[in-house]
């Protein structure tokens, strides 16, 4: 079994001298710099890029340079969702995003996990679990997901949150370590605070 076959097994494998993974990620590396240095004005080109970088993200996706991946093959975007600047796919274990997402500012969502043995972390080894955010979630600025979380539909996600386990649908959840705080109900709705017809 290739190293990059255990990767994909979340088995433990070698992250640092495997010469197949070091070339993926330094064509991911080599993407995301195209990607983050070309101007905001030529969106073909940045469609272009991005195609190759993540080449499974859905139609209307808006992602804001600067984007870091380290594979960006192993990462799948939805329809309609949204990623603010300065957000790091670390996705060795694959990272799924749904559909409509909003994604805030510094999100940093981390895949790989190390040996707790420093001999056996100083030998590169690495083991990779998946993050799935479903449909519809919003999660604020500055958030960390850490590997193996599961975000289910519609939740929010305050900023300055570590998600550390999973979270479930319709929720609000905050904290380091997240936490959840109550469920999303109907008084949340602009409707119910009268502005509607102030936004036309």
């Amino acid at each position: 079994m290739t190293h990059r076959e255990r990767m994909e097994n979340g088995l433990w494998y070698d992250a640092n001298f495997d010469p197949e993974l070091l070339a993926l990620r330094e064509n991911a590396d080599e993407l995301c710099f195209r990607f983050n240095h070309t101007s905001p004005k030529k969106s073909e080109e940045k469609e272009r890029l991005l195609s190759q970088l993540i080449p499974r993200h859905g139609n209307d996706t808006v992602i804001l340079a600067p984007i870091y991946a380290d594979y960006g093959v192993k990462t799948t975007i939805g329809d309609g969702t949204f990623i603010n600047h300065n957000a790091y796919l670390m996705d060795g274990g694959t990272i799924t995003i749904g559909r409509h997402c909003f994604i805030g500012p510094n999100c940093g969502m981390y895949t790989a996990g190390h040996p707790l043995n420093p001999e056996e972390r100083n030998k590169g080894l690495e083991r990779a679990l998946p993050i799935v955010i479903e449909d519809n979630v919003w999660i604020g600025a500055d958030v960390t997901i850490l590997p193996g979380v599961t975000i289910g539909e519609g939740a929010v996600i305050g900023g300055k949150s570590c998600v550390t386990k999973d979270v479930p649908a319709g929720v609000i959840a905050v904290g380091n370590p997240c936490r959840v705080m109550r469920p999303i109900t109907e008084e949340g709705r602009i409707g119910e605070l009268g502005v509607d017809d102030e936004l036309g």
